[in-house]
């Protein structure tokens, strides 16, 4: 629509983390034989924070030119990887200082809506009739009990594991802080945890020094706007501070006299002053509804929860039936091992989420059968009762292709062996073949056709 040499991918830049700037450290230290104190660790590794680590693409931020502009009038681009080949040319710039001359689109994929749908396809329940006021699904955002078990070691106070917006360590970390028991709270919650500098070190700090609660907090860009309006000052002038606010740049010129004048609490004007970005509200409603429907499903419709979830996981090559399948002891090692780690991939705590996700499925008494050439799906988990049976790409190593091709190749066959198996499904190689046999896939399918008069 805009023309090829105007619109580009969005670039992204990744920088040193804090835990990993420690692990640089440590790591320093040992290769040099030598130790230091915990203050010199944190001097050293506050040094690499911020450091420029890699950069990439935004997976679907799209930036588009003015018509009688070309690119290089902003920013250079370059291509990934400088690789000339390459159908994309990508930016690589701070935004915010462009953000008023240019229009940046995220053209996103959803799982969210996805995973609705399949759940609506597996129970035949429709979504939007599920109550938003449902008490056994509210509660497992304070506390797990619902779902058969409590205050578990590894997964914590919460049922909130594999539930989107509140399913990471850091989400159920704010759920414990702050126990939400309405809906609305839950809205401030994904509003916190979308901002820049908005949880922590400011609104956590006020809520747990009980200078204001979850609701009086600036969780969202509205809350800004309306609290303003509240006070009793103009309209447009409250819609300006917002804006000023939401986007960073602080309080504009004169506003915190006028924010005393209403009657604004230091606190509110000092919380304003550290944010750096806001989310908007109906981005944050929208995504909390989502999260409570499947939430519900995970309370009501466990098996099916499960299923649509690990497929998900296993879209992304996220599910390892050899290390996910081998009992809940066997996870449980992994996943602790993992929690120990002090230098984490992204893979990792990928890993690590999905894994947490395994381990409540079997602390609910749920559990996995083989995976099976006969009756696996190539990429969804079927229930089975209380038992769900992995599909082909769950198979570490077996794309989607090969996935595909297996269950097109057994169609209306019954094999006698595995070497007539290989012949069936051409794009299954021989690593494949021998995954799938670790995992018990053949059960006790012989190698070979022949027979052996010794046997």
């Amino acid at each position: 629509m805009f023309g090829k040499s105007h619109v580009f991918r969005a670039g992204t830049i990744g920088d040193v983390a804090e835990k990993t700037a420690f692990g640089y450290v440590k790591k320093y230290l040992a290769e040099r034989d030598r130790k230091a104190s915990r203050a010199e660790e944190s001097r050293l590794a506050a040094g690499c924070v911020g450091v420029k680590r890699t950069s990439g693409q935004h997976p679907g931020g799209l930036v588009v030119i003015p018509r009688e502009n070309q690119i290089w009038d902003f920013c250079p681009v370059q291509h990934p990887a400088d690789d000339h080949e390459s159908e994309w040319i990508t930016t690589h710039y701070d935004y915010h200082p462009m953000e008023e001359n240019l229009l940046k689109l995220d053209m996103l994929g959803h799982d969210d809506p996805t995973m609705i749908r399949m759940l609506q396809d597996m129970t035949g329940v429709d979504p939007q009739k599920i109550p938003l006021d449902d008490k056994p699904t509210m509660s497992i955002f304070t506390s797990s009990k619902v779902l058969g078990y409590e205050d578990d070691p590894i997964l914590g106070q919460t049922g909130a594991v594999g539930i989107p917006e509140f399913g990471t360590g850091f989400t159920r970390g704010m759920l414990k802080e702050t126990q939400p028991t309405q809906f609305d709270v839950l809205i401030r919650l994904s509003g916190f945890s979308h901002g820049t500098d908005v949880w922590l070190g400011n609104a956590r700090e006020l809520i747990l020094s009980k200078t204001a609660t979850v609701s009086q907090a600036i969780g969202c860009r509205d809350d800004i706007m309306n609290y303003l309006i509240q006070c009793g000052m103009p309209d447009k002038r409250s819609f300006k501070i917002m804006e000023a606010v939401r986007k960073g740049r602080g309080l504009p010129d004169g506003a915190e006299e006028e924010m005393i004048a209403a009657g604004v609490p230091a606190w509110y004007i000092g919380s304003c002053k550290k944010i750096k970005y806001l989310f908007p509200k109906a981005h944050a409603a929208a995504y909390v509804m989502m999260a409570f429907r499947i939430a519900w499903f995970k309370v009501h419709r466990p098996i099916a929860f499960y299923a649509a979830y690990f497929y998900r996981r296993s879209q992304k090559g996220g599910f390892d039936a050899s290390m996910m399948c081998a009992g809940k002891e066997a996870c449980l090692t992994v996943l602790e091992s993992l929690q120990k780690m002090e230098n984490r991939t992204d893979k990792d705590d990928q890993l690590l989420t999905t894994l947490e996700v395994v381990y409540e499925f079997y602390l609910r008494g749920f559990s996995f059968l083989p995976v099976s050439i006969y009756e696996s799906d190539a990429v969804k988990f079927i229930p089975k009762e209380n038992q769900l049976l992995p599909p082909f790409v769950a198979i570490s190593g077996l794309g989607e292709n090969a996935a595909r091709d297996i269950a097109e190749g057994r169609r209306g066959k019954h094999f006698i062996s595995i070497e007539e198996f290989s012949a069936a499904c051409p794009k299954v190689s021989q690593t494949h073949i021998e995954t799938l046999r670790a995992a018990g896939a053949f059960g006790a399918l012989p190698k070979t056709s022949q027979v052996s008069m010794f046997e």
